[in-house]
This record gives C-alpha cells, structure tokens and sequence, in this order.
C-alpha cells in the first residue's frame, strides 16, 4: 500500500471510525485519539492485508484499542481504590501507637554504632545497592553486608524491647 492509497483510506474512513468510537464510548478525545492510533497501526500492518478488508479491520482494530483502553483504566481505578483502602483513617489507638514506633526507630537509630547506621541508610533511605556502598565507602561487598546485618539485628534489639 502506497502512502496515497493510505491517505485515501484515511480520508475516506476515519470520520466512520472515529464516530463508532464516540458512540461507544462517549468521549470524543478519546474516539479521536483510537482512531488515529487505529489508523497507525493499520499502516504498521500495511502488508498483512488486502485493501478490500480494510474497513473491517480498522472497526475491529479500533473495538481493540477501546477495550484495551478500558481495562487499563479499570485497572487504574482499582489499584487507586486499593490504596484508598490501605491508607484509610486510622483511629487515635492506631496513631498512637505509630508515633512511639517512629520514636524508637529514630532513637534506635540515634544510638546505632555510625558504621552500621551509615551503611543502613545508604542502603534503605538512598537505595544503593551493597557493591554502591561497598564502592563509595571503600569496602568490600562482604563487609558492607556485615554491617548491614548487624544494623538490622541492632534494630530489631532496640525496637522489640
């Protein structure tokens, strides 16, 4: 298929398409923005088909595009709805009880031998991995996990008490 007969495929069908897709989903941005990404991909499969299909397949191209669209969207919503969820108001007990774990992570942390607590942070707060820390503080990965160890069991000695 030449880029004329595209063109006049384009001119030809686009509005068809595009209308299918408003009426089904009542957006017209979106309908415009499926019909275009229709119309590329029937250029990216110029090859596969014969032009007297063309009609069809742009409507069953497009119906794709849409579904495919919705299920993205409602998989958005449902994930947001999820960590609506999660992140739902917590009683003064709950914010209670966070508040003196936060106090005994930071006064854990406060009294954390410095090498343990530098590696620590490097690797939960800034998220290196051990050979980053092992290379920025000139160590060898073993020692970084060592000390990584160590932080950790600290933690858990200190919080748990």
């Amino acid at each position: 298929m030449t880029k004329e007969e595209f063109k006049n495929i384009f001119d030809q069908h686009f509005d068809l398409v595009r209308n299918h897709i408003f009426y089904r989903c009542g957006d017209g941005d979106l309908a415009s923005d499926i019909a275009q990404e229709a119309f590329l991909t029937l250029w990216e499969k110029r090859s596969a088909f014969y032009t007297h299909q063309v009609k069809g397949l742009l409507f069953k191209i497009s119906n794709d595009l849409l579904i495919s669209h919705f299920r993205k969207t409602q998989r958005q919503v449902s994930f947001q709805l999820q960590l609506k969820i999660e992140f739902a108001p917590q009683t003064p007990e709950d914010q209670m009880q966070f508040e003196e774990l936060q106090e005994k992570c930071d006064l854990a942390l406060r009294i954390m031998p410095e090498k343990q607590r530098t590696v620590f942070l490097m690797h939960r707060i800034d998220q290196l991995k051990y050979h980053e820390i092992a290379e920025q503080l000139g160590l060898s990965v073993k020692a970084v996990e060592k000390r990584m160890k160590l932080g950790l069991e600290f933690l858990r000695k200190n919080i748990i008490r």
